[in-house]
């Protein structure tokens, strides 16, 4: 048996292997884009998530919890850090900055311009810049 270099790379060379590293790799990905809302809406949060209600138009409140809830948190305090605190977001974005942040991602946030039917982008919007 001839033995191997520390530093050597074992590249999968059977299908089934590729197919295996493909799926474990698909799985992960998916898991991950779940996290921020990817469920397309179709969850619904407990009304315990929210210890305290939040203000605003119910529909939006609702897509809110629906879809955001879960990297932006209950009360809007952000869930991945200091750049998912949406509580005075109003302050310091505009409505239009905040339509594009929703449709096109950004950093650590995915895009929902495939997810959201424009008039729930521009409701979204338009509640988070008056939080200021």
């Amino acid at each position: 048996m001839q033995k191997l270099p520390s530093d050597a790379i074992i590249r999968p060379t059977s299908r089934p292997v590729r197919r295996l590293l493909f799926a474990c790799t698909a799985t992960a990905l998916l898991i991950f884009l779940s996290a921020c809302g990817g469920g397309g809406g179709e969850e619904k949060a407990s009304p315990a998530a929210s210890p305290k209600p939040l203000e605003g138009p119910e529909e939006t409140v609702e897509l809110y919890r629906n879809t955001c809830i879960s990297c932006h948190g209950a009360e809007l305090e952000g869930k991945m850090g200091d750049q998912s605190n949406l509580q005075t977001i109003g302050a310091t974005m505009s409505k239009e900055q905040i339509r594009a942040q929703i449709e096109n991602g950004g950093e650590l946030m995915p895009a929902f311009k495939t997810r959201l039917k424009p008039e729930q982008i521009d409701a979204l919007a338009d509640w988070l810049s008056g939080l200021k």
